[in-house]
């Protein structure tokens, strides 16, 4: 995957993660909106999916946590 592309996913992943009322439920929805980003990119990209879903997931829950 280039620079490039993970660089836009994170942004748009961390703009996502900031749904919900609370820590947790931000964490969740931004875990499975960036495992679902990220399967999808991976996908296009030539890569696994799982291995993209896990990162995506990765990021999008932490991004959800700690975003108000």
């Amino acid at each position: 995957m280039r620079i490039v592309e993970v660089v836009m996913l994170s942004g748009l992943m961390l703009g996502l993660a900031g749904c919900g009322g609370d820590p947790a439920t931000r964490a969740v929805s931004g875990g499975l909106i960036g495992a679902g980003a990220g399967a999808g990119v991976a996908a296009v990209a030539g890569g696994r999916p799982a291995t993209g879903a896990l990162l995506g997931g990765g990021v999008g829950a932490v991004g959800g946590a700690v975003t108000h």
